[in-house]
């Protein structure tokens, strides 16, 4: 087993935004076997413990421990320009600049199956930061030309992501080699190739919302050419510091500082229990009762310790070999029913099905018939598809990939707000806790709440990372906690 810790991955040195100069050393002395995985588990902490833990907090699938006020902010829909810093500039130095010397040496040695291997996760990347700040440097950064880069708009950057996905995919057939990396340990491109479409997949039908890329998006499933199995690193984790799974090791190792601050949240918990979801046994652990309790947005329970206390709250199922998803096959069903079911399509009922199906199968667990079989609460009906495609999508996201579950639920309003408050819940005052009145399948207003948004509203942006904000004059003026991204217009 090969495992590179985050740590001690390879960067490049340079300005935080990132440029890369074409004659550093790293360019000629590292090969795309030392660096690929480097870049690979760099992108498994940002994405797999870091923007896991806000997504799921501003979707409401978790919600912050008594007494602690770790993550309170973000279970109050906050989010500072600081808070997200150190993520950026993992994202853009230690993995985007990482990538980029592996497509300069792939493309220089004509390595066209580590080429699209590297294209795809700078990709990725690249669609990671549009999700979280909308815009972000694109077509100057990581060129040592322009040591403060534009920021480009967020549509731009994704077709641009998409058009080098395209260039990459065009020069290989399947069959190519692919540098050492953890993903598809000794496959070959045609692995890679499938990522690639499933990334399209999802960018494609983000644009659709705002322009027609139908011939595109009609060619894309045509090939129906994508993965057969999540795409995770899975089974490179060990349990020791430096080598678990990351999420793990932030909130439930012992070799580490625990923080320990993460529960499910009632939004999620009392949905899934309204049809006893097979699921939510593999997603969380019981309370220190044998119980499934959901936790408040906006409190951190202080008055009332002693009886709602660390063991009153339920626990993500996180173990040091819990895959890092980066898609599933739910997501990408998913994604088909809805392409399905704006054709008008009968197809459509069958891919929510096997979105569905996907998402027990992932979790190992049974019971999809309760989800969608007849007199079921979300079985299939063309009229409401995208309501019942959402809030599916949030439940099977909640366990595998929680900032894909913030970015969808800003994308399709799915789960919907009702008009209910965390404070109808649980009184801060007294301590009282009763949930019988929540709505399942809806969200909720925060006990305390970001008063940039107000009622009823979720975080849509982070603002600009201080680590680029501090350092680029030419930073956009932030649009607002409550801007809509481009593709949720």
């Amino acid at each position: 087993m090969l495992i590179v810790a985050a740590g001690l991955a390879v960067s490049c040195q340079g300005y935080l935004d990132i440029n890369k100069d074409p004659n550093s050393p790293s360019a000629e002395n590292m090969t795309p076997d030392m660096m690929f995985p480097a870049a690979e588990m760099n992108l498994a902490t940002s994405y797999g413990d870091y923007l896991r833990i806000v997504g799921g907090y501003f979707s409401q699938q978790y919600s912050q421990l008594t007494g602690t006020s770790n993550y309170l902010d973000y279970s109050q829909f906050n989010m500072s320009a600081t808070r997200s810093s150190g993520t950026y500039t993992q994202l853009n130095s230690r993995v985007l600049g990482n990538l980029e010397i592996i497509r300069d040496y792939a493309e220089a040695n004509e390595q066209w199956g580590t080429y699209l291997a590297a294209t795809v996760l700078r990709g990725f990347t690249f669609q990671v930061l549009v999700d979280c700040y909308e815009q972000t440097p694109y077509t100057q950064a990581l060129d040592i030309a322009y040591p403060s880069p534009a920021y480009d708009e967020g549509i731009d950057v994704y077709k641009g992501v998409i058009g080098e996905i395209d260039a990459a995919l065009a020069k290989v057939n399947g069959g190519e080699i692919v540098c050492t990396n953890f993903l598809f340990p000794s496959a070959t491109a045609a692995e890679w190739v499938k990522f690639a479409n499933a990334l399209k997949l999802k960018m494609l039908m983000r644009i659709s919302g705002v322009e027609n890329v139908g011939t595109q998006l009609d060619a894309l499933v045509a090939q129906a050419d994508f993965p057969e199995s999540d795409i995770a690193w899975a089974g490179c984790w060990a349990d020791e510091a430096g080598k678990a799974n990351p999420y793990f090791s932030e909130e439930f190792g012992t070799y580490t500082s625990v923080q320990k601050n993460v529960n499910l949240n009632l939004a999620l918990q009392g949905t899934m229990a309204d049809y006893d979801d097979a699921r939510l046994a593999a997603f969380f652990e019981p309370n220190s009762s044998g119980a499934y309790t959901g936790a408040i947005s906006g409190t951190n329970y202080s008055v009332s310790a002693s009886e709602h206390g660390a063991g009153y709250w339920c626990r993500p199922a996180v173990k040091f070999n819990t895959p890092v998803y980066l898609m599933t096959v739910a997501e990408i069903e998913f994604f088909l029913a809805e392409y399905y079911a704006k054709k008008g399509s009968s197809e459509a009922e069958a891919h929510y099905k096997a979105a569905v199906d996907a998402s027990f199968a992932s979790a190992g667990v049974t019971g999809a018939d309760a989800v969608y079989g007849a007199g079921a609460p979300y079985a299939w009906d063309a009229d409401s598809y995208m309501e019942i495609i959402g809030i599916q999508k949030w439940i099977a996201l909640s366990g595998t990939n929680n900032f894909e579950a913030w970015c969808e639920l800003r994308r399709t309003g799915y789960p919907a707000f009702s008009d209910q408050n965390g404070s109808d819940f649980y009184n801060v005052q007294s301590g009282d806790y009763d949930v019988t009145s929540y709505i399942p399948g809806t969200l909720y207003t925060p006990i305390t709440v970001n008063a940039n948004l107000g009622a009823k509203k979720v975080l849509q942006r982070f603002p600009f990372a201080d680590s680029s904000a501090s350092r680029n004059e030419n930073t956009p003026d932030y649009k607002g906690d409550g801007a809509a991204m481009f593709w949720a217009k």
